[in-house]
């Protein structure tokens, strides 16, 4: 895997797969934990795309060197580095807005879900830049607590 020679990542994808693997047992047995933990995520992940996407957008052209996609790699040394800014910006609003979603309940929450899915399954292809295999071991998680937990808010004691 793309990557795997740089201690850095190899620190990094190990903690996420372990974070990943968490998040899946709590998504089976404890699913308050696992939609904190989402939240978490996901707003972490917003505030930091928003900022790096402000004061350092060229890092993100690293990823190109990453991805097992040629497709990816292109777009990314393509049309994205012109408008690196603007594309996270996006992706940071609906990192957010999935973030906020995990605390709520109904039809708000499994778009969330749903939204979540998506995004993870995406970026599958970063390899060792999204934490691969974490990706899907989180976008699994994500689809138990879909079909468990979309009654409740995070917050409601349940009966």
């Amino acid at each position: 895997m793309k990557g795997l020679e740089n201690q850095s990542y190899v620190i990094l994808l190990f903690i996420a797969n372990i974070i990943a693997i968490l998040q899946l047992v709590a998504a089976t047995k404890l699913t308050r934990i696992a939609r904190l933990s989402f939240f978490l995520l996901f707003t972490w992940a917003s505030v930091t795309n928003w900022w790096t996407s402000v004061n350092k957008p060229q890092v993100y052209l690293n990823y190109a060197d990453l991805t097992w996609s040629d497709t990816y790699a292109n777009f990314i040394n393509g049309w994205f580095s012109d408008h690196i800014a603007v594309t996270v910006g996006c992706i940071a609003i609906c990192q957010l807005l999935i973030g906020i979603s995990m605390l709520l309940r109904g039809a708000i929450y499994k778009i969330g879900c749903t939204g979540a899915i998506v995004f993870l399954v995406a970026i599958i292809p970063f390899g060792v830049g999204s934490g691969f295999p974490s990706t899907a071991v989180m976008a699994i998680a994500v689809h138990i607590l879909l079909k468990k937990d979309s009654h409740h808010f995070i917050w409601e004691k349940r009966h």
